[in-house]
């Protein structure tokens, strides 16, 4: 379980910036287009940078696979032939794997928990305080003109069992609320807001209503745990909050005068609230959650593109390669921690051994018994390397035998045939010497046209 975690810390360094450079450029893609687009391209975002470091593939099938789609267009279907297996004894370096001592592995693992239920305690706390703030607020008492505002904006966005309320711990109006959604408004709203504007308040918060953008946000804030230590993944939320602003503006412009005019009730509202900004509950969605009112409003002003149905096909291909090649990246360098070594045969502590070059245990090999490719394995198209550390003892056999890394599907079969290696008995000084070395077996499965 700690070396799961720790590999999922180690990849999610690098997997995440890898994620978000390829729906920055995907969402750059489609920023003129509708903003739902962009909305949806941010959340995929924060699915993989959250989901991806814990897959824990097969480098070698995973560049298979991708070889075999490259061909594909020009050569056919690939027809995989046999699995190969090739050995290789020295000093079991692999591309993707890592090995991490006892004591930095408990320290890095007490670190990221630290890190992690830190996050965690701020997310109940945002939950617990957003939820104070609802049972204390009291029911809003509207004006016959508001009422009818509200009234047909519900009635526009098809909302029931919706409920209005007021509370001096806002400085805006939000939405709150799982089931069903209550919207909050400062107790000095209405002394500020002229109707025009208030027809803007109520039809963005109803928009996030219908969408159900509160029980989203902490659906979005739970999945994000695992990788809330990263600046990166902040961004991605950012991008999300921005979007999905830029989605209800759009949906209330539509239910109101226009575009143009909600644009104008926007930049007043945003006069009117930095008086009182609105409180940080983690939880509360509203028109001023995401701090990113130039870019709304020049959305809003800017003219609509309408893309034709052969751009929006080679834009939503050029999008799904870019996630597709970010993926398939992240899962080929997946990076493995291994524990300093887990004993596979005899658990006794092994005798004081000579540590020989690679090329000279090598040479001294006089029977090498090869590993059979598992059948379950072989159908799974499971590859990669298996690396071992062995003692071979003064004798020539394999004394003592380690596994350092590599596929569990793969691990029995290599002990099962290096066990039975035998050596030149090595000779230091004309004296019989144990020597540690490491021994890579490689599974890999080739294809033929």
């Amino acid at each position: 379980m700690m070396l799961r975690l720790l590999e999922y810390m180690v990849n999610s360094l690098w997997m995440a910036p890898l994620v978000f450079a390829a729906a920055w450029l995907a969402a750059r893609l489609v920023r003129r287009g509708i903003p739902e687009v962009a909305h949806r391209i941010w959340v995929s975002a924060l699915f993989l940078e959250s989901v991806l470091p814990a897959v824990r593939p097969q480098p070698i099938a995973v560049l298979h696979v991708l070889q075999s789609l490259l061909r594909w267009p020009f050569t056919g279907q690939a027809k995989a032939d046999q699995g190969g297996v090739t050995v290789s004894v020295g000093a079991g370096i692999v591309n993707g794997s890592l090995t991490v001592s006892t004591h930095w592995m408990l320290a890095l693992a007490a670190l990221y928990g630290g890190v992690v239920l830190y996050f965690a305690a701020r997310l109940v706390w945002g939950v617990w305080s957003t939820y104070r703030i609802e049972r204390r607020a009291q029911e809003a008492s509207l004006p016959d003109a508001s009422r009818r505002v509200w009234q047909r904006c519900c009635a526009h966005f098809k909302l029931e069992e919706t409920r209005v309320a007021v509370s001096q711990e806002i400085g805006g109006p939000v939405t709150v609320g799982l089931g069903r959604p209550l919207l909050l408004l400062p107790s000095s709203f209405f002394e500020r807001v002229v109707d025009n504007d208030l027809d803007a308040v109520m039809a963005h918060e109803c928009a996030h209503m219908q969408r159900r953008d509160f029980m989203k946000n902490l659906l979005y804030r739970i999945l994000s745990l695992p990788m809330a230590y990263h600046p990166l993944l902040w961004m991605t939320l950012a991008h999300i909050a921005e979007s999905r602003e830029m989605i209800c503006d759009a949906m209330a412009a539509n239910a109101v005068e226009g575009r143009q005019n909600y644009a104008r009730s926007l930049l007043r509202l945003a006069a009117t609230m930095t008086i009182a900004p609105p409180a940080r509950t983690l939880h509360a969605i509203g028109i001023f959650d995401a701090n990113t009112f130039e870019r709304r409003v020049m959305r809003l002003t800017e003219r609509s593109v309408e893309m034709g149905r052969g751009l929006r096909l080679v834009t939503a291909a050029a999008c799904v390669t870019l996630g597709a090649a970010a993926c398939a990246s992240a899962l080929a360098l997946h990076t493995e921690i291994a524990a300093p070594g887990s004993a596979v045969m005899d658990k006794k502590e092994a005798p004081s051994s000579l540590k020989v070059a690679a090329g000279v245990m090598a040479g001294n090999v006089i029977y090498q018994k090869k590993p059979v490719y598992p059948p379950e394995a072989k159908a799974a198209h499971i590859e990669g390397a298996v690396v071992m550390k062995a003692i071979i003892s003064k004798e020539g056999t394999v004394q003592d035998l380690q596994v350092v890394s590599g596929p569990k599907e793969l691990r029995a079969a290599s002990i099962d045939a290096v066990k039975e290696w035998k050596y030149k008995p090595y000779r230091l000084n004309g004296d019989l010497r144990d020597v540690e070395t490491t021994i890579t077996v490689n599974y890999s499965i080739g294809h033929l046209e």
